[in-house]
């Protein structure tokens, strides 16, 4: 047996940072991963999939030459091997950089390999045991595929990475975020674009109008969308894939020369060996924890997806943070405090923070709501990207921002003043009475919070 003061599984977001600070504090620290460092989010998520957005934009960019006053030479063909090449000499730099920094911390071992738990305190690694009073669970996600489409060939968020052709036709089975981000995507590198969704509505956990105006902005660009999608059989066929559905427009059969599946995920607790210890698990199969991350038994944390407390990479982050301040800093820090905050990575993005309409109008709360469309944003017209529109729900007692929507240019990054406004519990007016930058986006929020109407009173 080897004992050491911290044992962290999973070098996604929160692990490797995690460990550093416990190597730093002086700290005997095993940091074990099977497979890669950095996680879903350098290897095929937030790194290569933005990395392939960038070129799809790029591509669509060209293709709109006449209407920016310029023409390009020649048909614009998407060259998937050298925009594959690309991505993967990006993420190799953000693994390298891990490594490297990682690799030379003191006090701090990486051990490759797969980690089972014997017991609530000792972990094997291939022929290795290992002990350590406290033990942080970082092991993430994978893609949940149905039982449906699992006998057919398929393609997962993480096997597309591998991807160096475009697809005639993909059919993807999932309406929502990372199903979208990849329709958008391989549309613009040239694939015929098929999105199966089983909800009557795109990304349901969002407001109709939100949902309504996505769709409209990705069937511009020649998407079809196959909603309220029930009884799907998948079969190989002669020419790739065939799905059959019912949907909201009745019997429907697809054939796609591939598939990709989008359909949510699940937790990597599945062969941890949970069995052996005492942790408690949700009926998903996440582990249960309290808001500092602490699980039910006495020295074991879970952080990142894992814990079902957040999907994204900046909540595995700020995991991290209150873990660390808990112990290191005896902080009261927790995931309490925070605001939920996320983006869709269409073109344009998706950005929201804070609850929903729909949300919001399920309380008692005096409500008000602020709309302001992109086609009425002079710097959204100078850019030629008109569609969508941002909208704001405000307490109309406390003046606080409860949530905010804006799905339009650069929309993920100028969402961020709100989040802050809502972080200081200050007064929307506070940004009412800002002055702000001419010609910007942001400079239309002031103007939209001075238009403000009653939304349920």
């Amino acid at each position: 047996m080897e004992n050491f003061d911290a044992i962290i599984i999973g070098a996604g977001q929160a692990g490797p940072s995690l460990a550093a600070k416990f190597a730093a504090q002086g700290h005997k620290t095993a940091l074990v991963e099977r497979k890669w460092l950095g996680g879903t989010c350098v290897n095929n998520g937030c790194t290569p999939t933005k990395t392939l957005i960038a070129s799809a934009k790029a591509i669509h960019t060209a293709k709109r030459g006449a209407e920016f006053g310029f023409n390009v030479l020649g048909e614009i063909k998407t060259d998937m091997k050298l925009v594959k090449k690309r991505k993967d000499e990006i993420v190799q730099r953000s693994t390298n950089g891990l490594q490297n920094w990682l690799s030379n911390v003191t006090n701090l071992e990486i051990i490759e390999g797969h980690a089972k738990f014997m017991a609530n305190t000792i972990i094997q690694i291939g022929e290795r045991k290992i002990s350590a009073p406290k033990i942080f669970i970082n092991v993430g996600t994978r893609a949940r595929v149905p039982q449906d489409v699992q006998h057919v060939p398929h393609f997962t968020n993480s096997t597309i990475m591998d991807v160096d052709f475009v697809p005639k036709h993909l059919i993807i089975l999932g309406g929502s975020y990372i199903g979208l981000e990849f329709a958008q995507m391989y549309r613009r590198f040239g694939s015929k674009i098929t999105v199966i969704e089983t909800n009557t509505e795109l990304v349901p956990r969002e407001d109709g109008d939100v949902s309504k105006e996505l769709k409209n902005i990705l069937e511009g660009e020649g998407i079809e969308f196959k909603l309220g999608a029930t009884n799907l059989n998948a079969s190989q066929h002669s020419k790739g894939i065939k799905i059959s559905l019912e949907s909201n427009n009745g019997a429907i059969n697809l054939i796609g020369s591939h598939l990709l599946v989008a359909t949510g995920r699940l937790p990597n607790t599945h062969d941890l060996g949970l069995e052996n210890t005492d942790l408690i698990l949700n009926k998903n199969g996440y582990i249960a924890v309290d808001e500092y991350l602490k699980t039910n038994v006495e020295g074991i944390w879970a952080l990142g997806d894992v814990n079902a407390k957040g999907a994204f990479t900046h909540t595995a982050y700020n995991d991290f943070e209150i873990v660390a301040d808990h112990i290191f800093q005896d902080s009261k820090r927790s995931i309490n405090d925070r605001i939920p905050c996320y983006a869709l990575f269409t073109d344009p993005p998706l950005a929201r923070i804070g609850i929903t309409e729909k949300e919001a109008l399920k309380s008692n709360n005096k409500l008000l709501i602020g709309h302001r469309p992109f086609f009425k944003i002079s710097r959204a017209k100078e850019n030629g990207e008109e569609n969508g529109f941002m909208k704001v729900i405000i307490d109309a007692d406390t003046e606080q921002i409860l949530g905010a929507t804006i799905l339009g240019l650069n929309g993920d990054e100028i969402i961020h003043g709100m989040l802050d406004i809502m972080y200081a519990k200050a007064s929307y007016r506070t940004i009412l009475n800002a002055v702000h930058i001419h010609p910007t986006v942001t400079e239309l929020i002031p103007t939209m919070l001075g238009e403000l109407k009653p939304l349920n009173f």
